[in-house]
């Protein structure tokens, strides 16, 4: 998701009425006979923002690197996609799970549930208004400009790896919503309707660890709150002590994902993430990386330009330096894998969160959607005199994603009919005016269509009341702001690589369209555990990845 200075419009949240929470709990440990005999390890890694094509230039280009060995010993799929909304929560909560939000009630890190009570409910009795929106971003760290999300450990940055395995602890649980059934916050495990691989493998007793960018990312322990042993989650929306968070300049994230390489290499060795502890290498352990990320969003970084060159595909100069960075840090974790003679026995797993559009500096246009929610209330204040303003939450980054105070059919007609005949004007890559229609927007799904385009059921409390696909090039910020983003439908937001690669994987590239849903099953495979064991997987009918070695 979005930096500090480049976050997306993020409206305050009203309450509105719903039906009750839906939640899963872990499933029961399959017995042990579904294991395979065989000891193996699953490294898996997440570039954000990276696309397929970003990929297969850089091995052309770079036939020695660190990605062209993956696909040397490996298969890459050529048309895999994101589930959507293509954010990183759906995104990184889809590999792991095996489901789309419609399962697992994940829609984006900055969301909304119409059966919650807000935060900070003390009493749940009588019939509070419920409706409350759900902020699993770096809002929800205890300390959000340090480091170590409030840990309040000395010596920072340098000392980060003594940050806790165990992030929850530094969750502010005021921050959350209410369940009005317990009349208690609802942490990110708990809103997760679904298992996760985590879970999986540590019902059969094997060690487990993640490295990610907010403490939220506890959200990946699954329902039962204990899926990841080591969770190593630096907060990224911190405070560098040099004007900016790390993500305002590239320097700065390749410095931060430079600790969690760090933490895997530690894990690789044995030790824990901090490296100070002997605990085993990890079955399934793995990061994410946001230095392409950024560089793709930053207009300029180091008095360079962001994103691409001006034919929109070739790496302009931040871009190149992420994307050798990333792949240096790669090359490091394949030379320890080496060096601790578990290259044989470990198979390393590349895909992306999400993509990012556009690539084609041409093509962006700006527009602020502050003013087009503020004229959508106005207009519906204006014809229902009296009424609660109907924006209850929304989040708009390169799609614009709304929740409603009403969620009737009249309401939903309402919003796209206005969305639909805004128009306005927005700024170009220069910051130059250029006019846009139909609010920036391409297609408006609303009211039960919005829940039909995600596979939702009608009245699902989570799935959003509108999802509107952006025109290609548009992002939702001000003058001057990120010239790339993600979050919606568009191909550059939904086509990333994904590569298997290991011992025993057939070497090639598939073309079939593939989804990153599909890692989940694969990894649970892998080690020699039943798919199925996972909830969505058995709901969504998750496939395995087809591999040529099969």
């Amino acid at each position: 998701s979005a930096s500090r200075p480049f976050r997306r419009t993020v409206r305050r949240s009203l309450t509105a009425g719903a039906a009750a929470l839906v939640a899963a709990t872990a499933l029961p440990a399959a017995p042990a006979s579904a294991r395979s005999t065989t000891q193996q390890h699953v490294l898996l890694l997440s570039v954000d923002g990276m696309h397929q094509v970003d990929l297969a230039r850089y091995v052309v280009d770079h036939p020695h690197s660190a990605f062209a060995s993956l696909l040397r010993r490996g298969e890459g799929f050529s048309r895999a996609q994101t589930p959507l909304p293509s954010d990183s929560f759906p995104g990184m909560v889809g590999q792991v799970t095996g489901g789309n939000p419609k399962t697992t009630g994940i829609y984006y890190d900055v969301s909304y549930d119409h059966a919650l009570l807000p935060a900070g409910t003390a009493d749940c009795s009588g019939s509070p208004a419920l409706g409350a929106a759900i902020n699993d971003d770096e809002s929800a760290d205890l300390d959000n400009s340090r480091l170590d999300a409030g840990q309040g450990l000395s010596g920072l940055p340098g000392s980060i790896l003594a940050m806790t395995g165990t992030p929850v602890s530094l969750l502010n649980t005021a921050s959350f919503p209410v369940d009005p059934a317990t009349c208690k916050p609802v942490l990110p495990h708990a809103q997760l309707r679904v298992n996760t691989v985590f879970e999986v493998a540590r019902q059969h007793g094997l060690r487990t660890a993640w490295s990610d960018k907010h403490a939220a990312y506890d959200i990946l322990q699954g329902p039962s709150g204990g899926g990841i042993q080591d969770l190593f989650t630096p907060e990224i929306n911190s405070d560098t002590g040099e004007g900016t968070d790390w993500t305002g300049d590239n320097a700065k994230t390749q410095q931060y994902d430079g600790y969690k390489a760090r933490a895997v290499l530690n894990q690789i060795d044995g030790l824990d993430h901090s490296g100070a502890h002997h605990v085993g290498t990890p079955a399934l352990f793995g990061m994410n990386f946001q230095a392409v990320s950024t560089a793709e969003k930053l207009p300029s970084s180091g008095g360079q330009p962001g994103g691409c060159a001006a034919d929109g595909q070739t790496p302009g100069p931040v871009l190149a330096r992420a994307l050798a960075f990333v792949d240096g840090q790669v090359g490091a974790l394949l030379d320890e894998l080496k060096s601790q003679h578990l290259d044989k026995s470990t198979t390393v797993i590349l895909s992306a969160k999400h993509g990012q559009s556009p690539t084609d500096p041409a093509a962006l246009l700006r527009i602020p959607d502050g003013p087009i929610l503020d004229g959508l209330d106005s207009a519906w204040a204006a014809s229902h005199p009296g009424a609660a303003p109907l924006v209850a939450s929304a989040t708009d980054d390169d799609a614009m994603i709304v929740w409603l105070s009403d969620r009737s059919a009249a309401a939903a007609a309402f919003v796209k009919s206005y969305l639909l005949g805004h128009d306005g004007t927005g700024n170009d890559i220069h910051g130059n005016p250029r006019a846009y229609q139909a609010s920036g927007l391409k297609t408006v799904y609303a009211g039960k269509d919005a829940a039909a385009f995600f596979g939702s059921a009608a009245g699902d409390s989570r799935v959003p009341d509108l999802y509107a696909v952006a025109q290609h090039g548009v992002v939702f910020t001000g003058k001057k702001g990120k010239i790339a983003e993600h979050g919606g439908a568009d191909p550059q937001d939904r086509d990333v690589p994904l590569v298997i690669s290991g011992p025993g994987i057939g070497h090639g590239s598939s073309h079939a369209i593939v989804e990153t849903t599909q890692i989940a099953p694969t990894i649970l495979q892998l080690l020699g555990l039943d798919p199925r064991s996972l909830r969505a997987v058995q709901l969504e009918h998750t496939a395995v990845l087809p591999r040529s070695d099969k």
